[in-house]
């Protein structure tokens, strides 16, 4: 069976607990991994599985977002469904507000999915780090016959005031749902777990434009799917949960665990990014059937130098990008966007570094994240005295510290007179 569907990527939030690393950006544009932005997985899983028709509704500090999307994801349009575009606000509603709620996001572009006409609308957040291969979640959702599903996952229940909770039946309808309670039921067996929403759903057309249309009269409701919209529709018994533990990508190993990690602080960002280093990372970069996608750069290869006692350009346990060099510098730990220079007896440990940074002589950086084009004059301790560094940046409660960075210049073309 052939099913027509249209996703739409939801990369609006204002991301205010990632601060300051969403003061310039959208927090989907906020890098990842080096060489990533948190965007680029959401859009991957997508691609990979198969659906090509996407728009991504953007509101807040979106410029960054839409630089990204530009140089990195502009499909050739040689086929009229394969397309990714963004979307903001379009101001169709009567108080012509900019998005609300996520249900608003999705009503204000009614028209977008009226002119496709799809069987299935998919939508998904821009928030998370995960894989995820799509295609299962979709079967599922037509096996079932359901109206919505739901993607899913357990969590430990001191979180459970920061997501949907589900509760469902054994053959994976979903009995009810509670938005951030912190009180939430737990998982049948076991009650150190909640299942929680991750904010991916998939919806049948026609039933999701009947509750759109009543939620847009409602003057009472916030125009969100989990708090408003899905509470009402898991009455109706067509609603089910997807086990998001079940999904397995093609090209992993048999018995590969899945992996997703909600982002929405410094302190989470910092951990994830971590997760990469280890020897055999759980969130795996390097299976060719299911790549990560990004913008593509004309970066030339890392590069290290000098070997010399006190004076060795090396990195350890560590993701160096293109165009950077550790000219005599140690990094340990750690993960270097592009175009990174660490110079003669500096050290970064346990660190993430955005790209164009400048790691002056001598310098000591640990536990940090150093935004983007942030140069360091030579002997600059980070993260060694954080009373001294909380005077100058933002240092989390756990001792991460947050270095802002300075704005890259923009390019203008210029012409002959």
């Amino acid at each position: 069976m052939q099913l027509k569907v249209l996703s739409f990527v939801l990369a609006g939030g204002k991301g205010t607990r990632l601060y300051p690393l969403t003061k310039e950006r959208a927090k989907p544009a906020v890098p990842f991994g080096g060489q990533y932005r948190i965007i680029d997985f959401v859009l991957s899983n997508l691609v990979n599985s198969g659906i090509h028709s996407i728009y991504v509704l953007i509101q807040f500090k979106s410029q960054s977002l839409l630089q990204h999307l530009r140089d990195g994801w502009e499909f050739s349009g040689l086929l009229k469904d394969h397309y990714i575009i963004p979307v903001p606000a379009q101001m169709r509603t009567p108080n012509e507000t900019w998005y609300r709620g996520t249900a608003d996001a999705l009503y204000q572009n009614l028209n977008l999915i009226d002119q496709s006409d799809p069987h299935l609308v998919a939508v998904f957040g821009a928030d998370h780090i995960y894989r995820m291969n799509i295609r299962e979640m979709i079967e599922f959702h037509a096996q079932k016959r359901a109206q919505a599903t739901v993607a899913a996952i357990p969590v430990a229940k001191e979180f459970a005031g920061e997501f949907g909770v589900i509760e469902m039946s054994p053959d994976g309808r979903i009995l009810a749902f509670h938005e951030k309670n912190p009180n939430a039921p737990t998982m049948p067996g076991n009650p150190n777990l909640v299942l929680a929403s991750m904010g991916n759903y998939t919806f049948s057309t026609a039933p999701l434009l009947k509750f759109l249309h009543e939620d847009s009269q409602d003057e009472s409701s916030a125009h969100d799917f989990g708090r408003d919209i899905l509470p009402k529709w898991v009455t109706s018994g067509d609603v089910f949960c997807y086990d998001f533990t079940t999904n397995r990508i093609p090209g992993d190993p048999v018995g590969s665990e899945v992996y997703w990690r909600d982002v929405g602080s410094i302190d989470a960002y910092y951990e994830a990014n971590m997760d990469l280093r280890a020897v055999t990372p759980a969130l795996n970069l390097y299976n060719r059937q299911w790549p990560l996608r990004s913008a593509g750069y004309d970066d030339p290869p890392a590069k290290f130098t000098f070997d010399e006692e006190g004076r060795r350009g090396q990195a350890i346990d560590s993701i160096v990008c293109g165009g950077s060099i550790l000219s005599g510098g140690m990094v340990k730990n750690s993960v270097l966007g592009r175009g990174v220079r660490v110079h003669t007896g500096a050290v970064v440990d346990d660190s993430i570094v955005f790209d164009k940074c400048d790691i002056g002589r001598r310098c000591k950086v640990r536990r940090a994240i150093l935004d983007k084009n942030v140069v360091l004059p030579e002997g600059t301790l980070i993260g060694y005295d954080l009373e001294a560094d909380r005077q100058k940046y933002h240092v989390t409660e756990s001792g991460i510290v947050c270095v802002p960075g300075r704005r890259s210049p923009v390019s203008v073309s210029s012409i002959s007179l």
